[in-house]
């Protein structure tokens, strides 16, 4: 591994994970995995680096390849972080073979420009409740984004095979997205994908274990996130609606992310 990176300028694309939904800066804005990405790229680097976030909540991972990929080649950047397909994924129609030949032609057209890629594989939901009904879906998707990675020369952020994320300390109740501590896990392991140090040796080393739920105590927690996640959620897709209707990306364009004093 690296201390320096060669990366000067980094576009991130992809839905609210990227866009950083659940992890909030003091006013509410979200911060999320790429954007903490972009502060450690410039630490390492000691300089400022040139950053933007395209992502936009509740983008399907088509909407990304229309809506991000052409904004993203007009920024000419060094690096782009290409990460989408999980709201696809909760639908029974997707098609993991077709995303992946999709994200594989959008790999090609960044790298024929001269940009590195960074691909995200999704992570293992088998302890999820309903939503693992997803998992043979989201394993063939990320055995194809292995390959495609392989083939193009892209990095790859291995969140399959993260046994850290699988905790759900990491995860907000609404089992969909990320904590804070889930963000920084996954940015830790993106530089470590990219050649670079991680902020400390044990980055990914599992929480200390807690006391299981009993089972009225597992009951509850179900029956609460159906109420209060689940059932909202079924709500906007019977009626067709996103949770980024209308919205636009945080940052459009370039934003200058200036290293931290005494960062590494």
């Amino acid at each position: 591994m690296t201390a320096t990176p060669r990366w000067r300028s980094f576009v991130a694309l992809g839905d609210s994970m990227t866009e950083g939904l659940q992890d909030l800066d003091p006013n509410g804005a979200p911060i999320g995995w790429a954007d903490r990405l972009a502060q450690h790229l410039a630490d390492r680097a000691g300089e400022p680096i040139r950053y933007a976030n395209l992502a936009i909540r509740g983008r399907l991972l088509g909407q990304i390849l229309a809506e991000q990929i052409e904004p993203a080649l007009a920024l000419k950047p060094d690096l782009v972080s290409l990460w989408g397909g999980g709201n696809d994924m909760l639908r029974p129609s997707a098609d993991p073979d077709q995303m992946a030949a999709e994200v594989e032609q959008a790999v090609i057209r960044f790298r024929e420009a001269g940009t590195d890629v960074l691909l995200g594989l999704g992570s293992d939901p088998r302890e999820s409740p309903v939503i693992k009904l997803t998992r043979p879906r989201v394993a063939v998707y990320n055995l194809n984004l292995v390959g495609i990675a392989r083939a193009h020369g892209a990095y790859l952020v291995d969140g399959w095979n993260l046994q850290a994320v699988r905790d759900w300390r990491m995860w907000h109740e609404d089992r969909l997205h990320l904590t804070p501590a889930g963000h920084e896990l996954i940015a830790q392991a993106a530089l470590v994908s990219l050649g670079l140090e991680p902020s400390r040796p044990d980055w990914d080393a599992p929480l200390p274990p807690v006391p299981p739920l009993n089972f009225r105590e597992s009951v509850d927690w179900n029956l609460v996130w159906g109420r209060d996640h689940l059932a909202p959620w079924l709500g906007r897709r019977l009626q067709h609606t996103s949770s980024g209707a209308g919205r636009t990306a945080k940052y459009p364009d370039y934003i200058q992310v200036a290293p931290v004093e005494h960062a590494r």
